[in-house]
């Protein structure tokens, strides 16, 4: 299991049977794939879907099923399509019971910056801002360090945010951090990763309890 596939893996186990998740493009799309058997979830695309299933088999992708990011997707049984406005609806109207996206960086007030590096060309903002406002769990899905190997979970962000204080939950590939009103909470380490190594590739403080548990295997 590589590093991508472990983090989506972890996603998943965080999902209660019923939920309606939204899963940003990238990395947490990954997580449909590891859903626990008897665990029913609604994927919601926000280009216009609810019901999104698994990643289609090597040969079998459909160009007119593809979700916000342009990646092929599948509809489960039932699925149901419809425009941008009624998608934006469901988010903004607090029907999405937990989101996960991507971040450039975290901070330890729950921060998030994910949508601009000033200077660089910029897509746009997406649906970021209205999922981390209407989503009642914001889950951060991200490898723990960038490309140079600094660290992207800091003691205060200092790239454009996208939301103040509305991260729930931290996931990389190195660690699992709860977001709590005493601060960061390592909850788990990955397999083959010390709390050292975690706090070592973190800029931020973070509170680690007697108890740390793992995930990865």
């Amino acid at each position: 299991m590589d590093k991508r596939q472990m983090i989506g893996s972890r996603i998943a186990r965080e999902f209660k049977d019923g939920d309606y998740v939204n899963l940003g493009i990238g990395l947490p799309t990954m997580a449909v794939d590891y859903i626990p058997e008897g665990v029913h979830v609604v994927f919601q695309s926000e280009n216009g879907m609810l019901g999104v299933g698994p990643s289609p088999a090597e040969g079998k992708e459909d160009p007119d099923m593809i979700n916000a990011g342009g990646g092929f997707i599948t509809a489960l049984k039932g699925a149901s399509f419809f425009d941008s406005a009624l998608s934006f609806a469901i988010i903004r109207g607090g029907h999405i019971d937990a989101t996960v996206l991507g971040a450039l960086q975290v901070d330890q007030q729950g921060n998030l910056a994910n949508w601009m590096i000033p200077g660089k060309m910029v897509p746009g903002m997406g649906g970021a801002m209205d999922l981390v406002t209407g989503a009642r769990k914001v889950i951060v899905a991200m490898e723990h360090c960038d490309k140079r190997g600094n660290p992207k979970i800091l003691r205060e962000c200092n790239l454009p945010l996208t939301a103040k204080g509305k991260v729930s939950l931290i996931i990389t590939d190195m660690a699992v951090i709860e977001v709590t009103e005493s601060g960061l909470v390592l909850r788990e380490v990955a397999v083959g990763t010390t709390v050292e190594d975690v706090l070592k590739a973190t800029e931020a403080e973070l509170i680690v309890p007697e108890q740390v548990g793992t995930y990865g295997m």
